[in-house]
């Protein structure tokens, strides 16, 4: 892809449209067509999107905001920021997704409480796999709740014959390098379906504009928009992660699985549904059986991450948040266990052989 990229790249320098532009509105068109929403809103990185959506949601002080417990930290950091309480639920076991049935309790135990309004949910679409929307959004209606598809590490995947982004009132994900779909710096796009909302939060990315403009400020809003430089780079990059991209990827954790089954806990994909692999999760045994790998991967020089070392609940910035008799068995297991391995569509067998000798070495 580079001689386009640099080509786009260098249209951009020549035309000196830095902000906005021909390229812009296109990425946005094409990324809309492809999760099958009707708009798409970039931004300057995942964490505004969700913030934009938040916003949009009327999320603010008094409402409980659902998680899930095992996540990045900007999933429930906007919510804290806007005034509202992140209530953390459990993930599942295999998926590692948002426990539909911890889910409901928490919301119960909300109701119950009636100390906050239950305002919205975030569904994170965790690794790359998508979350149990055949549970989620009934319960989502049952409950007047807001659905939000946190779509970070996801784009590409899809859950029974549905991309990904194509999910609740709001879908966002995110650009940054590492993603599935990554541009040259950071990058995000909140997408919608009703009219209205889209405008809602193009007004907010962009300090609360009115009909008027940018200097017509109608709301408190933000400054978050996409350089231009990142659209023209998104361009080709999307082509690619649809022609070839997700294939890949699925060989490589396929060749992943078939190294470790029985050996280590493998990631479990749904049944009719497709993960993005945005990152590839194994399980040890134990806390110092996940050390000992990881600590021989690095002597031999092949990268590995946590993703991620503590459940949402255990971080200090949330420590106070109630969590209405919940206590996370499944995500605090996965945290204690969970290590990743390199993966991307350009990882070649011999390289990726390289890496699963290593690890079966450590055990």
């Amino acid at each position: 892809m580079k001689t386009e990229i640099d080509a786009n790249i260098q249209a951009v320098l020549d035309s000196a449209q830095f902000i906005g532009g021909p390229y812009v509105e296109e990425v946005e068109k094409r990324l809309a067509a492809y999760v099958g929403r009707e708009y798409c809103v970039t931004c300057a990185n995942g964490t505004d999107a969700l913030q934009a959506a938040f916003m949009a949601a009327g999320a603010g002080a008094g409402d409980a905001v659902f998680c899930p417990d095992v996540t990045f930290v900007a999933s429930a950091e906007p919510a804290k920021m806007l005034g509202a309480v992140p209530v953390f639920c459990d993930i599942l076991p295999d998926t590692y997704c948002l426990s539909p049935e911890s889910l409901e309790r928490q919301i119960k135990a909300v109701l119950w409480e009636g100390r906050l309004t239950p305002k919205a949910v975030v569904a994170v679409d965790i690794l790359g796999n998508p979350c149990d929307y055949g549970a989620i959004v009934p319960l989502c209606e049952q409950y007047g709740l807001i659905l939000i598809e946190d779509a970070a590490q996801s784009f590409g995947g899809s859950y029974k014959g549905r991309k990904t982004c194509s999910f609740g009132d709001f879908a966002v994900t995110s650009f940054f390098p590492a993603k599935p779909l990554g541009c040259y710096g950071d990058g995000g796009a909140v997408f919608v379906d009703d009219g209205g909302m889209e405008a809602l939060v193009r007004s907010l990315c962009v300090h609360g504009k009115g009909p008027g403009g940018k200097y017509d400020n109608v709301r408190v809003g933000m400054n978050s928009r996409l350089d231009t430089l990142q659209a023209a780079v998104l361009l080709p990059k999307l082509r690619a992660l649809a022609a070839c991209e997700l294939e890949a990827r699925q060989t490589v954790a396929e060749r992943y699985r078939e190294a470790f089954a029985g050996k280590l806990v493998t990631p479990f994909v749904e049944e009719g549904c497709t993960s993005a692999w945005a990152q590839y999760a194994l399980l040890a045994p134990d806390t110092t059986g996940r050390n000992r790998i990881v600590s021989h991967l690095s002597k031999t020089g092949i990268p590995s991450t946590v993703y991620y070392p503590k459940p949402q609940h255990a971080l200090p910035v949330f420590q106070a948040e109630p969590r209405y008799g919940e206590t996370f068995p499944n995500a605090t297991d996965y945290c204690a266990r969970t290590f990743s391995l390199p993966m991307h569509p350009y990882l070649e067998e011999a390289e990726q052989r390289e890496v699963i000798a290593a690890v079966l070495e450590a055990l």
